[in-house]
């Protein structure tokens, strides 16, 4: 059981790491397009949030995928008493 949750953790964390690069290289190389579409203003405004979530959803993926190989997890809730 465990070693199958590594392999597909050790899948997620390949897969995610590789669009994680790859949002990282698309956005240097398209810097003047996105610099100059992001700052129109109006409904334009919301383009940055939405980037900054998408970042956020595949790097916290692939960091999750990546501590979950290496056998990191977090610690599990006793409860309140």
């Amino acid at each position: 059981m465990a070693t199958t949750t590594k392999k597909k953790a050790l899948v997620g964390a390949v897969i995610f790491g590789v669009l994680s690069i790859g949002l990282y290289a698309l956005l240097f190389v398209k810097e003047d397009l996105i610099n100059s579409t992001f700052g129109k203003g109006g409904a334009y405004a919301v383009l940055p949030i939405a980037t900054a979530f998408l970042f956020s959803f595949v790097h916290g993926n692939f960091t999750g995928n990546f501590w979950t190989v290496l056998g990191i997890e977090a610690a599990k809730s006793k409860g309140c008493k």
